[in-house]
Protein backbone atom coordinates (compact mmCIF):
# COMPACT_ATOMS: atom_id res chain seq x y z
CA UNK A 1 0.00 0.00 0.00
CA UNK A 2 1.32 3.41 -0.70
CA UNK A 3 2.12 5.59 2.00
CA UNK A 4 -0.16 8.53 2.76
CA UNK A 5 1.99 12.13 2.70
CA UNK A 6 1.11 14.45 4.90
CA UNK A 7 2.10 18.19 5.93
CA UNK A 8 3.79 18.62 9.35
CA UNK A 9 5.41 21.75 9.23
CA UNK A 10 5.35 25.50 8.29
CA UNK A 11 7.27 28.11 8.64
CA UNK A 12 7.86 32.08 7.50
CA UNK A 13 9.95 35.12 8.30
CA UNK A 14 9.30 38.19 10.37
CA UNK A 15 8.48 41.57 8.44
CA UNK A 16 8.82 45.27 9.62
CA UNK A 17 7.59 47.66 6.71
CA UNK A 18 7.43 44.93 3.80
CA UNK A 19 11.08 43.79 4.80
CA UNK A 20 12.74 41.34 6.75
CA UNK A 21 13.25 41.41 10.33
CA UNK A 22 17.42 41.47 10.48
CA UNK A 23 17.69 41.80 6.76
CA UNK A 24 19.51 39.67 5.21
CA UNK A 25 20.03 37.56 1.42
CA UNK A 26 17.55 35.79 -0.28
CA UNK A 27 19.58 32.29 0.86
CA UNK A 28 19.60 33.50 4.64
CA UNK A 29 15.90 34.56 4.24
CA UNK A 30 14.83 31.08 3.04
CA UNK A 31 17.16 29.46 5.44
CA UNK A 32 15.40 31.05 8.72
CA UNK A 33 12.12 29.95 7.05
CA UNK A 34 12.79 26.49 6.44
CA UNK A 35 14.29 26.18 10.31
CA UNK A 36 10.76 27.60 11.62
CA UNK A 37 9.04 24.66 9.66
CA UNK A 38 11.53 22.07 10.56
CA UNK A 39 11.20 23.18 13.67
CA UNK A 40 7.49 23.30 13.72
CA UNK A 41 7.57 19.79 12.44
CA UNK A 42 9.68 18.17 15.32
CA UNK A 43 12.27 17.03 12.71
CA UNK A 44 16.20 18.29 11.88
CA UNK A 45 17.83 18.92 8.66
CA UNK A 46 19.56 16.16 7.88
CA UNK A 47 16.25 14.13 7.91
CA UNK A 48 15.46 16.19 4.81
CA UNK A 49 16.18 13.93 1.60
CA UNK A 50 13.43 15.85 -0.84
CA UNK A 51 13.70 19.91 -1.51
CA UNK A 52 11.33 21.81 -3.62
CA UNK A 53 12.49 25.28 -4.66
CA UNK A 54 11.08 27.69 -7.19
CA UNK A 55 13.41 30.44 -8.09
CA UNK A 56 15.85 32.48 -5.89
CA UNK A 57 15.14 36.21 -5.91
CA UNK A 58 17.64 38.89 -5.94
CA UNK A 59 20.56 35.84 -6.57
CA UNK A 60 22.52 36.31 -9.49
CA UNK A 61 21.35 34.44 -12.49
CA UNK A 62 17.95 34.31 -10.54
CA UNK A 63 16.28 30.76 -11.26
CA UNK A 64 19.79 28.92 -11.98
CA UNK A 65 19.72 25.57 -10.36
CA UNK A 66 18.01 26.70 -7.44
CA UNK A 67 17.47 23.68 -5.56
CA UNK A 68 21.04 22.68 -5.74
CA UNK A 69 22.45 26.89 -4.51
CA UNK A 70 20.04 26.24 -1.85
CA UNK A 71 20.85 22.79 -0.73
CA UNK A 72 24.56 23.58 -0.54
CA UNK A 73 23.57 26.49 1.66
CA UNK A 74 21.51 24.07 3.65
CA UNK A 75 24.21 21.39 3.95
CA UNK A 76 21.63 18.82 2.73
CA UNK A 77 22.48 16.38 -0.36
CA UNK A 78 18.62 15.29 -1.23
CA UNK A 79 17.76 12.19 -3.46
CA UNK A 80 14.28 13.98 -4.66
CA UNK A 81 14.61 17.34 -5.98
CA UNK A 82 11.95 19.54 -7.90
CA UNK A 83 12.85 23.48 -9.11
CA UNK A 84 9.70 23.61 -11.51
CA UNK A 85 8.24 27.59 -11.24
CA UNK A 86 4.64 27.81 -12.96
CA UNK A 87 5.02 31.47 -11.00
CA UNK A 88 3.02 32.01 -7.71
CA UNK A 89 0.91 28.73 -7.88
CA UNK A 90 4.18 26.91 -7.83
CA UNK A 91 4.01 25.87 -4.42
CA UNK A 92 0.96 24.34 -4.44
CA UNK A 93 2.17 22.00 -7.66
CA UNK A 94 5.32 21.03 -4.95
CA UNK A 95 2.96 19.48 -2.48
CA UNK A 96 1.67 17.84 -5.05
CA UNK A 97 4.82 16.66 -6.42
CA UNK A 98 6.33 15.94 -2.84
CA UNK A 99 3.01 13.88 -2.26
CA UNK A 100 3.66 11.64 -4.95
CA UNK A 101 7.39 11.28 -4.45
CA UNK A 102 6.75 10.60 -0.51
CA UNK A 103 3.71 8.46 -2.03
CA UNK A 104 6.20 6.47 -4.02
CA UNK A 105 9.44 6.39 -1.99
CA UNK A 106 11.55 8.63 -3.67
CA UNK A 107 11.90 10.76 -0.33
CA UNK A 108 10.90 10.30 3.37
CA UNK A 109 11.04 14.39 4.12
CA UNK A 110 10.30 16.98 1.46
CA UNK A 111 10.90 20.92 2.11
CA UNK A 112 9.16 23.33 0.25
CA UNK A 113 10.96 26.73 0.35
CA UNK A 114 10.69 30.10 -1.14
CA UNK A 115 12.18 33.72 -0.29
CA UNK A 116 12.27 36.86 -1.80
CA UNK A 117 14.15 40.24 -0.79
CA UNK A 118 12.55 42.19 -3.52
CA UNK A 119 11.42 45.02 -1.25
CA UNK A 120 14.90 45.59 0.13
CA UNK A 121 16.67 45.23 -3.08
CA UNK A 122 14.06 47.44 -4.41
CA UNK A 123 14.30 44.94 -8.00
CA UNK A 124 10.46 45.00 -9.29
CA UNK A 125 9.88 47.51 -12.30
CA UNK A 126 6.66 48.55 -14.25
CA UNK A 127 8.73 46.63 -16.19
CA UNK A 128 9.28 43.55 -14.21
CA UNK A 129 8.39 40.87 -17.03
CA UNK A 130 11.00 40.10 -19.20
CA UNK A 131 10.89 40.98 -22.98
CA UNK A 132 10.75 37.59 -24.34
CA UNK A 133 9.52 36.68 -27.63
CA UNK A 134 5.95 35.61 -26.40
CA UNK A 135 5.95 39.34 -25.14
CA UNK A 136 5.81 40.40 -28.15
CA UNK A 137 2.09 41.82 -29.23
CA UNK A 138 2.12 43.09 -25.05
CA UNK A 139 5.20 44.99 -24.54
CA UNK A 140 5.61 46.62 -27.52
CA UNK A 141 2.67 48.74 -26.76
CA UNK A 142 4.09 49.69 -23.43
CA UNK A 143 1.93 47.56 -21.43
CA UNK A 144 3.01 47.47 -17.63
CA UNK A 145 3.79 43.80 -16.62
CA UNK A 146 2.10 42.35 -14.43
CA UNK A 147 -0.97 44.29 -13.86
CA UNK A 148 -1.68 45.65 -17.58
CA UNK A 149 -2.75 42.18 -18.21
CA UNK A 150 -5.14 41.61 -15.34
CA UNK A 151 -6.55 45.00 -16.15
CA UNK A 152 -7.26 43.84 -19.60
CA UNK A 153 -9.20 40.77 -17.74
CA UNK A 154 -10.90 43.37 -15.39
CA UNK A 155 -12.28 45.01 -18.13
CA UNK A 156 -13.38 42.40 -19.98
CA UNK A 157 -14.99 40.45 -17.15
CA UNK A 158 -16.60 44.07 -16.75
CA UNK A 159 -17.53 43.81 -20.10
CA UNK A 160 -19.57 40.58 -20.55
CA UNK A 161 -20.74 40.61 -16.85
CA UNK A 162 -21.55 43.88 -15.86
CA UNK A 163 -19.00 43.03 -12.57
CA UNK A 164 -17.91 46.88 -11.14
CA UNK A 165 -14.82 47.99 -9.35
CA UNK A 166 -16.95 49.00 -6.33
CA UNK A 167 -17.35 44.76 -6.36
CA UNK A 168 -13.89 44.81 -6.63
CA UNK A 169 -12.84 47.07 -3.67
CA UNK A 170 -15.12 44.93 -1.40
CA UNK A 171 -12.44 42.34 -1.79
CA UNK A 172 -9.71 44.71 -0.92
CA UNK A 173 -11.92 45.66 2.12
CA UNK A 174 -12.68 42.15 3.53
CA UNK A 175 -8.88 41.19 2.80
CA UNK A 176 -7.90 44.20 5.12
CA UNK A 177 -10.03 43.23 7.66
CA UNK A 178 -8.45 40.02 7.65
CA UNK A 179 -5.01 41.74 7.94
CA UNK A 180 -6.38 44.13 10.85
CA UNK A 181 -6.68 40.68 12.93
CA UNK A 182 -2.22 39.17 11.90
CA UNK A 183 0.17 41.33 13.98
CA UNK A 184 2.50 39.86 11.32
CA UNK A 185 0.39 41.36 8.26
CA UNK A 186 2.38 44.90 6.82
CA UNK A 187 -0.77 47.00 6.32
CA UNK A 188 -3.23 46.46 8.95
CA UNK A 189 -5.15 49.75 8.94
CA UNK A 190 -9.28 49.68 7.55
CA UNK A 191 -10.13 50.63 4.34
CA UNK A 192 -13.22 51.19 2.97
CA UNK A 193 -15.04 51.27 -0.81
CA UNK A 194 -14.39 54.70 -0.67
CA UNK A 195 -10.95 54.47 -0.19
CA UNK A 196 -10.22 51.80 -2.70
CA UNK A 197 -11.97 53.68 -5.49
CA UNK A 198 -10.29 57.11 -4.18
CA UNK A 199 -6.70 55.29 -4.28
CA UNK A 200 -4.44 55.92 -7.49
CA UNK A 201 -5.42 54.79 -10.96
CA UNK A 202 -2.51 52.20 -11.82
CA UNK A 203 -3.72 50.19 -14.53
CA UNK A 204 -7.60 50.94 -15.97
CA UNK A 205 -9.51 49.62 -14.11
CA UNK A 206 -7.35 48.79 -11.21
CA UNK A 207 -6.32 50.65 -8.81
CA UNK A 208 -3.49 51.36 -6.09
CA UNK A 209 -5.73 49.34 -3.40
CA UNK A 210 -6.76 46.63 -6.06
CA UNK A 211 -2.87 45.14 -6.37
CA UNK A 212 -1.06 43.47 -4.06
CA UNK A 213 1.89 44.28 -1.80
CA UNK A 214 5.61 44.49 -2.98
CA UNK A 215 7.47 43.09 0.20
CA UNK A 216 10.11 40.81 1.28
CA UNK A 217 9.07 37.17 2.69
CA UNK A 218 10.20 33.70 2.84
CA UNK A 219 8.41 30.33 3.55
CA UNK A 220 8.34 26.75 4.25
CA UNK A 221 6.49 23.65 4.21
CA UNK A 222 7.51 20.15 5.32
CA UNK A 223 6.10 16.88 4.08
CA UNK A 224 6.42 13.46 5.54
CA UNK A 225 4.73 10.72 5.16
CA UNK A 226 1.68 9.87 7.79
CA UNK A 227 3.63 7.24 9.71
CA UNK A 228 7.09 9.33 9.93
CA UNK A 229 4.59 12.12 11.46
CA UNK A 230 2.85 9.85 13.72
CA UNK A 231 6.51 8.87 15.24
CA UNK A 232 7.68 12.29 15.96
CA UNK A 233 4.70 13.40 17.49
CA UNK A 234 3.66 16.17 14.43
CA UNK A 235 0.64 17.62 13.84
CA UNK A 236 -0.43 16.33 10.62
CA UNK A 237 -2.60 17.99 7.50
CA UNK A 238 -3.46 15.65 5.41
CA UNK A 239 -3.68 16.22 1.62
CA UNK A 240 -6.88 14.92 0.06
CA UNK A 241 -6.99 16.32 -3.67
CA UNK A 242 -4.71 18.36 -5.72
CA UNK A 243 -4.40 19.63 -9.30
CA UNK A 244 -2.63 21.93 -11.57
CA UNK A 245 -2.26 23.72 -15.14
CA UNK A 246 -1.69 26.12 -17.05
CA UNK A 247 -2.87 27.85 -20.44
CA UNK A 248 -0.65 30.65 -21.31
CA UNK A 249 2.38 33.14 -20.79
CA UNK A 250 1.04 36.22 -22.79
CA UNK A 251 -2.25 37.57 -21.64
CA UNK A 252 -2.80 37.75 -25.67
CA UNK A 253 -2.85 34.28 -25.23
CA UNK A 254 -5.38 33.21 -22.73
CA UNK A 255 -8.07 31.30 -23.51
CA UNK A 256 -10.49 33.84 -22.77
CA UNK A 257 -10.58 37.13 -21.18
CA UNK A 258 -13.09 36.83 -18.55
CA UNK A 259 -12.57 32.72 -17.66
CA UNK A 260 -9.73 31.46 -15.50
CA UNK A 261 -8.95 28.62 -17.55
CA UNK A 262 -6.01 27.27 -15.68
CA UNK A 263 -8.47 27.66 -11.88
CA UNK A 264 -11.39 25.09 -13.75
CA UNK A 265 -9.11 22.76 -14.72
CA UNK A 266 -6.87 22.21 -11.76
CA UNK A 267 -9.58 22.74 -9.38
CA UNK A 268 -11.60 19.78 -11.40
CA UNK A 269 -9.13 17.33 -10.79
CA UNK A 270 -8.48 18.26 -6.94
CA UNK A 271 -12.23 17.90 -5.96
CA UNK A 272 -12.15 14.72 -7.81
CA UNK A 273 -9.11 13.25 -6.04
CA UNK A 274 -10.25 14.46 -2.89
CA UNK A 275 -13.58 13.08 -3.74
CA UNK A 276 -15.43 15.77 -1.68
CA UNK A 277 -18.25 18.71 -2.79
CA UNK A 278 -17.83 22.75 -2.66
CA UNK A 279 -20.21 22.41 0.44
CA UNK A 280 -17.72 20.73 2.60
CA UNK A 281 -14.82 23.28 2.28
CA UNK A 282 -14.90 25.43 5.18
CA UNK A 283 -11.64 27.54 4.32
CA UNK A 284 -10.61 29.55 0.99
CA UNK A 285 -7.06 30.23 0.63
CA UNK A 286 -6.58 31.79 -2.86
CA UNK A 287 -4.11 33.40 -4.77
CA UNK A 288 -4.64 37.47 -4.53
CA UNK A 289 -2.47 39.50 -7.07
CA UNK A 290 -5.09 41.68 -7.87
CA UNK A 291 -8.62 41.91 -6.60
CA UNK A 292 -9.50 41.04 -10.01
CA UNK A 293 -7.53 37.20 -9.75
CA UNK A 294 -9.80 36.83 -6.21
CA UNK A 295 -13.21 36.98 -8.23
CA UNK A 296 -11.96 35.40 -11.34
CA UNK A 297 -10.90 32.17 -9.15
CA UNK A 298 -13.47 32.08 -6.80
CA UNK A 299 -15.69 31.76 -9.84
CA UNK A 300 -13.55 29.17 -11.87
CA UNK A 301 -13.16 27.03 -8.77
CA UNK A 302 -17.10 26.60 -8.54
CA UNK A 303 -18.49 28.23 -5.87
CA UNK A 304 -20.52 30.78 -8.11
CA UNK A 305 -21.17 30.83 -11.64
CA UNK A 306 -19.27 32.81 -14.56
CA UNK A 307 -20.09 36.52 -13.64
CA UNK A 308 -21.53 35.86 -10.29
CA UNK A 309 -18.23 36.74 -9.19
CA UNK A 310 -19.02 40.45 -8.07
CA UNK A 311 -22.29 39.46 -6.45
CA UNK A 312 -21.06 36.91 -4.24
CA UNK A 313 -18.66 38.81 -2.69
CA UNK A 314 -20.19 41.78 -1.92
CA UNK A 315 -21.86 42.98 1.34
CA UNK A 316 -18.56 41.71 3.06
CA UNK A 317 -18.87 37.85 2.48
CA UNK A 318 -15.76 37.26 2.71
CA UNK A 319 -14.53 39.62 5.84
CA UNK A 320 -14.26 38.09 9.19
CA UNK A 321 -17.93 37.37 10.65
CA UNK A 322 -19.11 36.58 6.63
CA UNK A 323 -20.61 33.43 5.35
CA UNK A 324 -17.15 33.00 3.25
CA UNK A 325 -14.01 32.85 5.33
CA UNK A 326 -10.72 34.12 2.31
CA UNK A 327 -7.74 34.65 2.36
CA UNK A 328 -7.51 34.85 6.41
CA UNK A 329 -3.91 36.05 7.29
CA UNK A 330 -4.83 39.24 4.73
CA UNK A 331 -3.45 38.16 1.79
CA UNK A 332 -1.06 39.41 -0.87
CA UNK A 333 -2.88 42.53 -0.54
CA UNK A 334 -2.43 43.31 2.66
CA UNK A 335 -0.18 40.56 4.52
CA UNK A 336 3.12 40.22 2.13
CA UNK A 337 4.03 39.48 -1.61
CA UNK A 338 7.25 38.74 -2.17
CA UNK A 339 7.46 38.20 -5.91
CA UNK A 340 4.92 34.99 -5.57
CA UNK A 341 3.29 34.62 -2.71
CA UNK A 342 1.42 30.94 -3.37
CA UNK A 343 3.60 29.30 -0.33
CA UNK A 344 2.00 31.64 2.37
CA UNK A 345 -1.74 30.70 1.27
CA UNK A 346 -0.25 27.09 2.55
CA UNK A 347 1.09 28.04 5.76
CA UNK A 348 -2.08 30.09 6.64
CA UNK A 349 -4.50 26.93 5.41
CA UNK A 350 -2.33 24.68 7.76
CA UNK A 351 -2.42 26.81 10.78
CA UNK A 352 -6.02 27.50 10.73
CA UNK A 353 -6.90 23.39 10.07
CA UNK A 354 -4.59 23.36 12.96
CA UNK A 355 -6.37 26.00 15.43
CA UNK A 356 -2.98 27.68 15.32
CA UNK A 357 -4.03 31.29 13.82
CA UNK A 358 -4.62 33.35 16.63
CA UNK A 359 -7.48 36.05 16.64
CA UNK A 360 -8.07 35.67 12.90
CA UNK A 361 -8.89 31.53 13.69
CA UNK A 362 -12.29 30.41 11.97
CA UNK A 363 -14.65 28.05 14.21
CA UNK A 364 -14.86 24.46 12.99
CA UNK A 365 -12.15 24.43 9.95
CA UNK A 366 -11.77 20.59 8.92
CA UNK A 367 -11.17 21.40 5.32
CA UNK A 368 -9.20 23.81 3.77
CA UNK A 369 -8.90 24.45 -0.29
CA UNK A 370 -5.65 26.52 -1.63
CA UNK A 371 -5.47 27.95 -5.06
CA UNK A 372 -2.35 29.24 -6.29
CA UNK A 373 -2.33 31.48 -9.53
CA UNK A 374 1.56 32.25 -11.59
CA UNK A 375 2.29 34.30 -14.41
CA UNK A 376 -0.60 36.55 -15.95
CA UNK A 377 -3.07 34.74 -14.85
CA UNK A 378 -1.43 31.46 -16.86
CA UNK A 379 -1.55 28.71 -14.12
CA UNK A 380 -3.40 27.29 -11.51
CA UNK A 381 -2.40 24.85 -8.86
CA UNK A 382 -5.35 24.07 -6.16
CA UNK A 383 -4.75 21.92 -2.93
CA UNK A 384 -7.42 20.56 -0.96
CA UNK A 385 -6.50 20.07 2.70
CA UNK A 386 -8.32 18.36 6.23
CA UNK A 387 -6.97 17.61 9.67
CA UNK A 388 -9.03 14.60 9.92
Amino acid sequence: MAREAVIVGVGDVPLSDGKVVGGGSVLQVQARAANAALKDAGISMADVDGLLVAGLWGVPGPGMLPSVTLGEYLGIHPRFADTTNIGGSAFEAHVAHAAMAIERGYCDVALIVYGSTQRSERSRTLGGRPSILTMQFENVWGIPQPVGGYALAAKRHMHEFGTTQEQLAEIAVATRKWASLNPAATKRDLISIDDVMDSMPISDPLKLLDCCLVTDGAGAVVMTSAENAKAHGAKAIHVRGFGEAHTHWSIGAMPDLARLTAAEMSSRTAFEMAGVSHEAIDLVECYDSFTITVLMTLEALGFCKPGEGGAFVSGQRTAPGGAFPLNTNGGGLSYCHPGMYGIFLLVEAVRQLRGEAGERQVDNVRTALVHGTGGTLSSGGTVILANH
